[in-house]
């Protein structure tokens, strides 16, 4: 029914209505400044009149490029006027009026060319910049400037570096530049939206809370921090829950990034990882609610940096490929035992280039199993020295330092089992 009434009228009768009802709108919205005392070019009549003019040129130019630039300079050339009188005359030297005329401009055009979802989608993302503008420009009391510096970054990450590595082997032991910044990317990635998340729970933020997404970040690093923190002998018991939830959650962590690169080796250590990681992350959480002695409470969370540098990025990278290197080299001479010796060794700093390495190399050079069992040792070794952090950092005197030793020497010797069934 709908489509034969619609058949009565000609279809420029139908887009030159929407191209009025658009533009009205927007006229519409503008009319707000004049109520509010403000001087404005134009409003309900202006805005449908510019794009009228706007449908009607492209109409009779046949949709022809260049008189429909044309006419856009025209239009342009009057909101310049519009803008310059305003920077003259008055103190509110705005532009977004002058800038939402070109937009309807632009619709009337996409909305003559057919491209009428374009047209819609322009005129209400141009509405909701101009309604949102307290609660766009509050945003600046919330956002830091560090912050959309970081963001920034990511997306040189992804965006720009990435498309521009070629995605091929070179030398003798295949280096694909592309994997290696995707490993990178994932990393990062995965480091970057714990640190968000842990910058949105601002203020809310406990040590549990830090310590799991901490453990997304670095568990190393979130050991050491709460530690330091440690130190004073208060809180003990709140301390050494979240250190072991930070590691409890590294095990889930581990398991998600091998997946994204291989989905066997993934699941050769999921069966062991994700138990372990969930029976940490409960009982650190059980451990952390027990009060501690004295009934002093833990000091304020410590705060992180942003793990998205450039820098770190680039050594990470160049780590990665030292490490596929040396697994490829240790697998090729040394045989299982040599990729154990290294994964135990790799555990006293960050296990991450380590571990991804493996997952280039697992089913190429590496079985599954010595794959597999390298990323537990790694781990359970990564584990084991964390607890050494944590006695060291807190002085050896607080009873968090001794909790935390007990707790991740335990969870090493439960990270090993695995080995007796791959």
């Amino acid at each position: 029914m709908s489509e034969r009434f619609l058949s009565i009228f000609p279809p420029e009768i139908l887009k030159l209505s929407l191209v009025l009802f658009l533009s009205f709108l927007i006229g519409l919205e503008r009319e707000e400044l004049k109520r509010d005392g403000r001087r404005t070019f134009g409003g309900v009549r202006t805005f449908p009149i510019i794009g009228l003019v706007a449908y009607t040129l492209a109409y009779v130019v046949r949709g022809q490029v260049m008189p429909m630039i044309l006419g856009f300079s025209v239009v342009g050339a009057f909101l310049f006027l519009s803008y310059w009188y305003k920077l003259r005359f008055s103190q509110e030297a705005g532009v977004t009026t002058e800038m939402s005329g070109l937009v309807v401009y632009l619709a009337a055009d996409l909305v003559y060319m057919g491209n009428l979802w374009m047209a819609v989608t322009v005129v209400v993302s141009c509405l909701l910049l101009l309604e949102l503008k307290e609660a766009l420009e509050g945003l600046t009391l919330h956002i830091a400037p560090e912050e959309v510096s970081a963001f920034t970054k990511f997306l040189l990450l992804t965006a720009v570096i990435l498309p521009m590595v070629p995605n091929q082997d070179f030398g003798p032991f295949h280096l694909n530049p592309f994997k290696t910044w995707l490993v990178v990317l994932a990393v990062s990635g995965v480091s970057y939206g714990s640190y968000v998340l842990q910058r949105l729970a601002k203020g809310q933020s406990g040590l549990f809370l830090t310590g799991l997404l901490g453990g997304l970040y670095s568990s190393t690093a979130t050991t050491v921090a709460l530690a330091k923190g440690a130190a004073g002998g208060k809180g003990a018991h709140a301390y050494s829950g979240s250190i072991l939830a930070a590691s409890g959650v590294t095990f889930l962590r581990i398991v998600v990034l091998i997946w994204l690169f291989n989905q066997e080796l993934a699941q050769s250590v999921a069966a062991g990882f994700v138990p372990l990681g969930l029976l940490a992350v409960a009982a650190g959480w059980a451990w952390a609610r027990i009060p501690s002695k004295g009934g002093d409470g833990p000091g304020p969370a410590p705060g992180r940096a942003n793990p998205l540098e450039l820098a770190s990025a680039f050594f990470f990278a160049f780590i990665f490929l030292v490490m596929v290197v040396a697994t490829h080299l240790v697998v090729a001479h040394l045989g299982q035992g040599g990729v154990l010796t290294l994964a135990g060794v790799m555990g006293v700093t960050d296990v991450n280039p380590f571990i991804m390495s493996l997952t280039q190399e697992a089913g190429r050079t590496a079985s599954m199993h010595i794959a597999a069992s390298g990323i537990i040792v790694a781990t359970a070794s990564n584990n084991l020295v964390k607890g050494g952090y944590a006695w060291f950092f807190t002085h050896r005197t607080s009873p968090a330092g001794r909790q935390v030793f007990l707790a991740l020497a335990a969870l090493a010797l439960l990270g090993l089992l695995p080995l007796f069934w791959l």
